[in-house]
């Protein structure tokens, strides 16, 4: 019964959350890849407080409330809800509240084809929007080009190191998603959002200071060679810095210290544990991941589960342990990244 149960939920896109007597919810089955970045893990059963999460539940907790005091078997649904995932696109929610066996319950489900529909048929009978409703989509607007022009920006700059290594703008671009995505289930504000969104593809900016034939060299580097190529760092931190600009004074500090490690044999200054900045963290974190898991013309790609307990050996001494933990819950998020950006696209994220 509980396959048969789990493959309805499956099928219709519903997850189950149990109330508990201290207002949180309980999640009760295995939370598809749309939930996720939302929840900013994909074990189950967890606990969470799901108004926090989508704020429009705000509204409909004092009906279901009632709801489940009277014990009514009755759904009580909420209306649906737009949300906006990983990749930018929206998602139609509604959450039903039911009375079964005892337990107050909650079913989330997206709505996919069913909302669209219901759209196409409220379209008809609509005759527009409200003025101030215009001048919030107009802003709204003009905010998402804002943010498109900053961040590609910022991958213009990067691509001109780009075209001295093998790294791909494709590369970069899924970094920032990469960062992004961790900001998010790390409950960052907005703005620092978008700011390591922006920031974090710019760590190996610095390279564009490293002579090709150390750059470029198909072999292992020499000590002195490789000391030179440690300069990377504080040469990015120092194209970047003083701008006193959010996103690229976060990618000054990013720049610097991407290659420090949490045991503190990193470089340039061996910075240890929480001394490394949380953004520079975060960066080497995704970092690895990207570059395992992809070819480049001195290596093949490792397969995701390798280059995963390759990374795992690594958590606690090179990777912040924590971090780590986040990153791995967040896998299925980070799959569709990488699965979906392969080039420079007009790609924006709104969180």
């Amino acid at each position: 019964m509980t396959k048969l149960l789990s493959a309805i939920y499956d099928s219709l896109n519903i997850v189950v959350f149990v109330r508990e007597p201290n207002g949180c919810f309980t999640l009760h089955n295995p939370a598809p890849e749309w939930l996720v970045f939302f929840l900013g893990k994909s074990s189950y059963p967890q606990t969470c407080d799901l108004p926090e999460l989508f704020p429009y539940l705000t509204c409909f907790m004092d009906d279901a409330e009632q709801h489940w005091h009277e014990h009514l078997a009755t759904p009580l649904a909420s209306g649906s809800w737009i949300e906006t995932d990983e990749l930018g696109n929206e998602l139609a929610l509604e959450a039903t509240a039911v009375w079964v066996d005892d337990h107050a319950v909650l079913l989330l489900q997206n709505l996919g084809e069913k909302y669209r529909q219901e759209v196409s048929r409220l379209q008809q009978v609509r005759n527009g929007l409200l003025t101030q409703e215009k001048l919030e989509n107009e802003v709204q607007k003009r905010t998402i080009k804002i943010k498109q022009r900053e961040e590609e920006i910022a991958i213009k700059l990067v691509s001109v190191t780009s075209y001295r290594d093998e790294e791909t703008g494709a590369h970069v671009r899924r970094i920032g998603l990469y960062a992004a995505a961790m900001a998010k289930a790390l409950n960052w504000p907005t703005q620092q959002i978008d700011d390591i969104r922006i920031a974090a593809p710019m760590h190996d900016l610095g390279k564009i200071g490293i002579p090709d034939k150390i750059l470029l060299k198909k072999g292992k580097l020499t000590n002195v060679e490789f000391s030179i190529m440690k300069r990377h760092t504080e040469i990015g931190a120092k194209m970047l810095q003083d701008a006193n600009i959010p996103a690229l004074d976060m990618a000054a500090e990013i720049a610097l210290c991407h290659h420090e490690k949490w045991d503190g044999s990193g470089y340039p200054r061996e910075l240890k544990g929480e001394n490394i900045p949380i953004t520079a963290r975060i960066t080497s974190i995704v970092d690895i991941y990207d570059a395992l898991v992809h070819e480049r013309v001195y290596k093949k790609a490792m397969c995701e589960k390798d280059a995963i307990a390759l990374m795992s050996s690594m958590a606690g001494s090179h990777l912040d342990p924590e971090l780590f933990a986040v990153f791995l819950e967040l896998l299925p998020v980070m799959r569709r990244i990488r699965t979906e950006v392969h080039e420079i696209k007009d790609l924006i994220v709104s969180y």
